[in-house]
């Protein structure tokens, strides 16, 4: 049986930068639900040219307390973490392997009226306890078919199922996630997805 590429280059672990375009230009990464560690589960992401970028490899969908966002060579970019106690569904994100002083929180949205939204991101306000809510998420993250918007309404980030070449499929496990830089950081959108594959999933 002949699998189908998730990316037509082939896997290579060498230490990588992030993502770096022109500021204008639009970030596409490919995104892997599978973990390249044998028995873990996880993410891998690859950019336009087939280099390693991200990657989760402590992952399980829906439980687990701690999950942490990872470049390409394994130092740690974000640590997620569910918040417990909470009567709402949130998630907190630190810098690196810190547990103080988030960098945001992302909340899901409890659907009463049927609209779309699915979550909202929250930043720490300069200089204050309150936060403010800087991203609306909406779509269906299930069907791989969401986007990222800012207070301006703005989509700064896009989920979209991806297609092989000659149309056929590669199923839920396999996506794009693009990046409209600098409106949102790469590492920011990517973490989204972990959440939202934990809220939804």
């Amino acid at each position: 049986m002949v699998m189908t590429k998730v990316y037509p280059n082939a896997i290579v672990l060498e230490t990588k930068e992030r993502p770096s375009v022109a500021a204008d230009t639009p970030v596409v990464l490919t995104v892997w639900k599978k973990s390249l560690l044998f028995n873990c589960h996880g993410f891998t992401v690859f950019d336009s040219n087939g280099n390693l970028v991200f990657r989760v490899d402590n992952y399980t969908a829906g439980g687990n307390a701690e999950i942490v966002l990872m470049d390409a060579s394994g130092r740690s970019i974000f640590t997620i973490r569910r918040k417990r106690l909470s009567l709402l569904d949130n998630w907190v994100v630190f810098d690196g392997e810190t547990t103080a002083n988030p960098r945001f929180t992302v909340t899901k949205h409890v659907n009463f009226l049927g609209t779309k939204s699915l979550a909202h991101v929250s930043f720490p306000a300069p200089g204050s306890r309150t936060k403010k809510v800087m991203y609306e998420i909406e779509g269906s993250y299930s069907q791989r078919c969401c986007g990222v918007y800012d207070e301006k309404r703005r989509r700064v980030a896009e989920i979209r199922a991806k297609e092989a070449v000659g149309g056929v499929g590669f199923g839920g496990d396999v996506f794009r996630l693009i990046v409209q830089q600098p409106e949102i950081d790469p590492t920011v959108a990517m973490a989204l997805v972990v959440v939202l594959d934990q809220m939804f999933m």
